[in-house]
């Protein structure tokens, strides 16, 4: 049973930093991709950014240039670096990831982390 656990959220003030952190409990050879999506109170939630096994990135248009995925094989971790936030950023924000099974693959979520943006 992959486990995923989120760290990292807070309150930042506009235009500042914060970086999350998704630790899996298995080996990521046992785990395709990665990601991170995030909702807002009263809103769908909502892709921020994906990384592939093999290191691939995609954004979210409103992550493009503020945000960076990576991801620590050797940690088992993936992290979010967030710069230039904004009020609009604030969120829970949630990790996932696409675990292969017989039948195809099961998406496992973390439980959220969340971050809020505000003077």
């Amino acid at each position: 049973q992959v486990q995923l656990v989120e760290s990292g959220g807070g309150l930042v003030q506009p235009g500042g930093s914060l970086r999350l952190s998704c630790a899996a409990s298995v080996s990521f050879f046992s785990i395709n991709g990665m990601g991170w999506y995030r909702q807002a109170p009263g809103k769908e939630r909502e892709l921020v950014a994906t990384i592939t096994d093999g290191s691939s990135t995609k954004y979210a248009g409103s992550a493009k240039g503020r945000f960076t995925i990576s991801r620590d094989n050797a940690e088992n971790t993936i992290y979010l670096q967030m710069n230039n936030l904004k009020p609009e950023d604030t969120a829970v924000y949630y990790c996932n990831a696409d675990v292969p099974v017989p039948a195809g693959s099961v998406r496992v979520w973390g439980q959220g982390t969340l971050v809020t943006v505000s003077s």
